[in-house]
C-alpha cells in the first residue's frame, strides 16, 4: 500500500471531492433516489458547493489520500442545536460540547484500507481541539457497513431517528454518538 494520509482540504480539492461523492452516491443511493437523480448531479454545482463548504469557517473538510490519489473525505464541525437535540427538541446538557461528523465517505474501490478510520480519528482530533468531547453522526438504518464501522469505533445509536423524504420514498436514519477520544491504531 502506498503512503496513506489525511490532510485538510483546500478549495482546489473541490472537484475531486465532488467526483468521489458522485461515485459513492451512485453505489449507495441509486435504488433509493433513482439513476436519473444521481446522473443529474451537476459536477459544476457540486464543485461550487464543495468549494463553499471547504471555505466555511465553522467546519473542517479533511481528505484521505493514498499515494497521489484522493480516496475519501470527511466534514466535521460543532453540532448545530437541531442536530444535537433529542427527538422531542430538548437539548442534552453537553450540546455545546458536541461535534457533528456531517459526512464521511471513502470511494468504494478504496474501502477496507483504513481510510475511514484515519478520517474519523483526524476529525475527532480537530473537534477536540475546539473543546468538544462528544460526536454525533447520522447513518441510514439500512447501511450496515457504515453502522458497523462506527460501532467498531465505539459509537452507538442513541435512540434518535429521522425520516427523510427522497422524492421516491423515505430514508430512515439513526443518530450515532460516541467519544471524540479516538486513537488511530496501526
Amino acid at each position: 500500500m502506498s503512503a496513506a494520509e489525511v490532510r485538510p482540504a483546500s478549495p482546489s480539492d473541490a472537484a475531486e471531492i465532488a467526483r468521489i461523492q458522485r461515485i459513492a452516491w451512485r453505489e449507495a443511493y441509486t435504488d433509493l433516489l433513482g439513476a436519473e437523480a444521481i446522473d443529474s448531479l451537476d459536477a459544476a454545482d457540486l464543485e461550487g458547493t464543495w468549494a463553499e463548504t471547504i471555505g466555511y469557517p465553522a467546519s473542517a473538510v479533511y481528505l484521505a489520500t493514498e499515494g497521489s490519489f484522493t480516496v475519501g473525505y470527511c466534514v466535521a464541525g460543532p453540532a448545530p442545536e437541531d442536530e444535537a437535540a433529542a427527538a422531542d427538541g430538548s437539548l442534552p446538557t453537553d450540546a455545546g460540547a458536541t461535534g457533528l461528523i456531517a459526512s464521511l465517505v471513502v470511494e468504494p474501490r478504496w474501502g477496507r484500507r483504513g481510510h475511514a478510520g484515519r478520517l474519523l480519528a483526524t476529525a475527532a482530533d480537530g473537534l477536540r481541539a475546539q473543546g468538544l468531547s462528544r460526536g454525533i453522526t447520522w447513518v441510514a438504518q439500512s447501511d450496515h457497513a457504515t453502522l458497523g464501522f462506527y460501532r467498531r469505533a465505539g459509537w452507538a445509536p442513541d435512540g434518535t431517528v429521522r425520516t427523510l423524504d427522497t422524492g421516491r420514498g423515505t430514508l430512515r436514519e439513526v443518530r450515532l454518538t460516541g467519544t471524540l477520544e479516538l486513537e488511530l491504531t496501526r
